[in-house]
């Protein structure tokens, strides 16, 4: 698709200025930039009038087959009932105006293939497979009365358990051979499973570096889930890339994410969403109950990384019918963040993350056309990127969606 967008405000999110002019974009990238920009013909074009226009979201912690809160019931599921749940719900991403998103357990190559031959409508999808679980660990959905675990290795499911170093090393080999982008371990307990605590660690360290060992083979990094400063910094320690939640993170987290060059993820919308609907949509009552532990200490653990000048990607965590509050997540973060500062963790922060700086998340020459149609200013009103309804397009590889 050929496209010129005339009379722009182009931001740069990485100095934070705008500049006045036209874009133009052709076989999916941005082409050319600048004042008075001459059409060729066959090529669409849009007056966009003044309206500002920023690279197209990425949104770097969602699980878009999770249809329900009770992550535990997709392993029965039919996944074809669950992969056409994940159709609706990758296209109600794309419309709000995520244009790629880092997918840290569920979907899979299928998805991934269906998004990019342009089968189902949806942000380009970053998929990471099964996360890995150890026994009892944040992906063991069973209950305490439960024996048999089937992990549905070709079936829906956000989780795989594997014990041991020689049994995470084949899970992880087999998630990068089915074509994973990163691995995800589960290092700490979380709020969705039913039998481990908040505050415990899960892995050895033997184990953790048996994954971070397998990806780098592979030129993938280790994406862990883990909420408390002892769980973050042996994930740190063991090399992993990024820390999704990190709620309560201490100053030596901090040291250690910036000697390791690492990214921190948080999610501080799917506490606010849990708390408020988690019931409603399927979070069971003893997940529920975990919520409290968390919810308080995001914004903190927030300001402490951004104070001491992590890396910071933009992720939100939703699950079932919360998916909806996708946006919110500017909101939260700018009550400890400047607008912009909340916008490049969405942008190029996430794309730096994925390994995709300069593809995704700018406007730059040469990117991929992703990009957004705003009717305001969104540094000087969060509100713009907060409210869907401020989208007047959402432009992805070119084509207006």
């Amino acid at each position: 698709m050929n496209l010129l967008l005339r009379n722009a405000l182009v931001l740069d999110v990485v100095s934070g200025e705008y500049s006045e002019g036209d874009l133009r974009c052709a076989d999916g990238r941005v082409v050319e930039a600048g004042p008075g920009l001459r059409a060729p013909s066959g090529v669409r074009v849009i007056d966009v009038a003044g309206g500002y226009v920023v690279p197209g979201l990425i949104d770097a912690h969602v699980h878009v087959t999770a249809l329900t809160a009770d992550l535990g019931a997709l392993g029965a599921m039919s996944p074809s009932y669950v992969a056409a749940h994940s159709a609706r719900i990758m296209g109600e991403m794309l419309g709000r105006g995520f244009t790629t998103v880092r997918d840290v357990s569920g979907a899979d190559h299928g998805l991934a293939d269906a998004q990019a031959e342009g089968l189902i409508r949806g942000p380009r999808l970053l998929f990471c497979g099964k996360g890995l679980s150890q026994t009892g660990g944040h992906a063991d959905f069973r209950g305490r009365g439960e024996h048999l675990s089937d992990d549905h290795p070709c079936c829906a499911g956000v989780g795989r358990v594997a014990d041991g170093v020689d049994a995470v090393r084949v899970a992880a080999r087999d998630e990068l051979r089915k074509g994973a982008h990163h691995i995800k371990v589960m290092a700490s307990g979380g709020v969705a499973s039913p039998t481990d605590r908040i505050d415990s660690t899960q892995y050895s360290m033997e184990e953790l570096r048996a994954v971070v060992e397998e990806a780098r083979a592979a030129n993938r990094y280790v994406a862990a889930h883990a909420y408390t400063a002892r769980a973050v910094n042996r994930a740190l320690e063991a090399g992993v890339r990024s820390i999704e939640h990190g709620n309560l993170i201490d100053d030596h987290s901090v040291e250690l994410f910036r000697e390791h060059d690492a990214f921190l993820v948080p999610t501080l919308v799917t506490y606010w969403a849990l708390k408020e609907e988690g019931r409603a949509f399927g979070l069971p009552e003893a997940s529920w109950r975990k919520v409290d532990e968390v919810l308080e200490a995001g914004l903190v653990a927030l300001e402490r990384a951004a104070r001491g000048g992590v890396r910071l990607a933009y992720g939100t965590d939703l699950l079932g019918g919360m998916h909806r509050h996708q946006n919110h997540e500017f909101r939260l973060r700018r009550e400890v963040q400047e607008p912009i500062a909340v916008l490049r963790a969405a942008t190029v922060g996430a794309a730096e993350l994925a390994g995709m700086a300069g593809e995704i998340g700018t406007l730059e020459v040469g990117a991929h056309a992703d990009l957004l149609v705003l009717d305001g200013d969104p540094l000087e009103d969060i509100g713009v990127l907060a409210d869907p309804k401020h989208l007047r397009h959402v432009i992805q590889a070119g084509v207006v969606s």
